[in-house]
């Protein structure tokens, strides 16, 4: 009788030991040194660029494991990106660039001078996580999607350039009156280095010009954000962003 309780003892607690273990997932700790934030999104970007390439018309897909359909693709990594001083990665796409194209000017206070553009444009947002040394991307969602909504451009979105109207509300808080609360500096600055089509139609078909892959500390980084989401926080968020810019043309005096 006694080996009996003793068995059945023995295997209680294996069972506790074992379902503690099933239990115990892990869970991302958002680091306190923006210096590990910053190597956390580097190291997810560099793998997002390994994992995904662009298919005929400029999407970004995820290579499959099992269809070898995308084997002959070039990786992401392997289409000469660049890496500017903030560490925004841009992506020029070969043979789809207008010619000669309109430079573009994003610096949203030039006034006169600055570019309006009419786009279509997917931007995603991802955090990037370390879990058991594995450090990569989880999508949170869109913070625009023209490309598989309702296929049609929009013009300047308020992450690239927000009306004086809505700077100047007087209901706005102190946080709320500056650029740098809805405008993603790391975006201005990359499309910098690509040009914008004349005056293309609504409804000719895209083929999107490239990607720009803006670092949490070139977005919002851990600073107040208009809320693009009612779900999810834009800090420490990272966004690739895959465009072609329709239209581009000196901003109205009544846009601006």
């Amino acid at each position: 009788m006694k080996k009996i309780f003793l068995y059945i003892l023995a295997g209680s607690l294996c069972f506790s030991a074992c379902k503690k273990d099933d239990d115990e997932v892990a869970t991302f700790v958002e680091p306190d040194d923006i210096a590990v934030r910053n190597s956390y999104d580097d190291q997810a970007i560099q793998k997002f660029m390994d994992e995904n390439y662009l298919d005929v018309q400029g999407n970004i897909k995820t290579f499959s494991a099992t269809d070898t359909a995308d084997d002959n693709y070039k990786k992401l990594s392997q289409l000469a990106p660049k890496t500017l001083p903030s560490g925004v990665i841009y992506i020029v796409r070969d043979g789809v660039q207008p010619d000669p194209g309109v430079t573009l000017e994003t610096n949203s206070s030039a006034g006169n001078n600055a570019t309006q553009i009419r786009t279509m444009m997917r931007g995603t947002g991802y955090v990037a996580a370390n879990i058991d040394g594995n450090t990569t991307f989880s999508s949170i969602g869109n913070i625009i999607n023209t490309i598989n909504g309702d296929g049609s451009p929009v013009t300047d979105p308020s992450f690239y350039y927000v009306k004086n109207s809505v700077l100047n509300a007087s209901n706005n808080s102190d946080a709320a009156k500056q650029r740098s609360y809805y405008e993603i500096e790391g975006l201005q600055e990359g499309l910098k280095y690509f040009k914008g089509f004349q005056n293309m139609n609504d409804g000719d078909p895209y083929n999107l010009q490239g990607v720009i892959i803006v670092p949490s500390r070139a977005a919002f980084a851990r600073d107040a954000h208009f809320p693009y989401s009612s779900t999810y926080s834009l800090k420490n968020t990272s966004f690739v962003f895959n465009f072609q810019i329709y239209k581009a043309n000196p901003r109205p005096s009544g846009d601006q």
